[in-house]
């Protein structure tokens, strides 16, 4: 078997290209980057390319499985980057797929595809997909999803809509297109953290990137596999739960106050993080995981608790991994390009 994975040295290609590797039964992977990193994975070849540019379905001629997961965050101050990457490049892999006669793609949907819902609950793979509208990465999302919806009767698609993705690797990555150069990477400690200011109602969902890297591998290679599929491990990442887990005191503060504050800052370039990323996560829902268990045979062996924790870890120590997005020293001397006016144009698997 041949799998073809797009934005595959981000932080969950990295994880899609170690699962797949360790299946007996692919034969052979191809990582598509932009940029040639120097980790080697097992049967794995390296080809350079770019979604809105380059040839594509030269690309995935011969290949069973194509797993698109490149898709850009930074520069966030650039709607028509982010656009030209997420919905036309999207587009163009999609096309390229159906032309080279694939017989699966894989898809790196969301939990920020679905439209509000309840925190109380958790909803299955059937609540409406049509995004939060303030959320550019959401609006992407579901608009890519559409395209989706147009070609399921001419390839067979799965889409994976996974929670938030940690691993202890990806800290400088998600340090670089979340957070910025102002948070001192010493200070994330939970020891330090006393009182937890968090907005009021905000409940999250997390697993680990191997475990989604698993989920994509059993996707492109289950013959049955077809449609959406939840990626979410336990527990919900909510105000008591991370008061628990890091030692401290959940402080409820107004949504609206930190609204304004985030929109302040990413408008003032203090950090890289547009508000829309807080209504993202205040308004989709609590998703269920039961059909990628069921069907997939998909179970996390980390917890969402675990895989946060080396986030933290790999925040506090500056973990990086040998492939461009993730490598430690990404944001330049000082940190610099982490600030969003010096946010690279760097996709990476999502």
């Amino acid at each position: 078997m041949r799998v073809v994975v797009t934005g595959a040295s981000g932080n969950v290609g990295t994880s899609v290209l170690r699962a797949l590797a360790a299946d007996e039964r692919v034969d052979e992977i191809v990582g598509i980057a932009r940029r040639f990193p120097r980790w080697e994975n097992p049967r794995t070849r390296w080809e350079r390319a770019d979604v809105v540019t380059s040839a594509l379905e030269p690309l995935f001629e011969g290949a069973d499985a194509v797993i698109h997961l490149a898709w850009l965050i930074q520069p966030s101050h650039d709607a028509e980057a982010l656009r030209a990457v997420n919905v036309d490049g999207s587009r163009r892999v999609f096309e390229a797929a159906l032309r080279a006669g694939v017989d699966v793609l894989v898809h790196a949907s969301s939990v920020g595809v679905y439209s509000p819902g309840p925190t109380d609950r958790r909803v299955d793979e059937s609540w409406p997909n049509g995004g939060v509208p303030s959320s550019f990465y959401s609006r992407h999302k579901a608009e890519v999803e559409r395209l989706l919806d147009e070609l399921e009767s001419r390839i067979r698609i799965v889409r994976l809509r996974p929670g938030l993705v940690f691993k202890r690797e990806a800290a400088a990555e998600i340090r670089r297109l979340f957070i910025g150069p102002l948070l001192p990477s010493p200070l994330v400690q939970p020891r330090l953290i006393g009182v937890l200011p968090w907005p009021s109602g905000l409940a999250l969902q997390a697993v680990h990137a191997d475990d989604v890297g698993e989920a994509y591998r059993l996707a492109a290679t289950s013959p049955a596999a077809r449609g959406a599929y939840n990626i979410a491990a336990d527990p919900v990442l909510d105000a008591r739960e991370l008061g628990r887990l890091l030692g401290a005191r959940p402080l409820a503060v107004p949504p609206r106050a930190v609204r304004a504050l985030a929109h302040a800052t990413w408008r003032a370039r203090l950090q890289p993080t547009p508000p829309g990323w807080l209504d993202m996560g205040l308004d989709v829902p609590l998703m269920d995981s039961a059909r990628a268990r069921e069907e997939l045979g998909w179970q996390p062996r980390h917890s969402a608790a675990d895989a946060l924790l080396e986030l933290l870890d790999g925040l506090r120590r500056s973990v990086g991994f040998d492939t461009p997005p993730l490598a430690a020293r990404a944001g330049g001397r000082f940190r610099v390009r982490e600030l969003p006016a010096g946010s690279p144009r760097a996709p990476a698997g999502q």
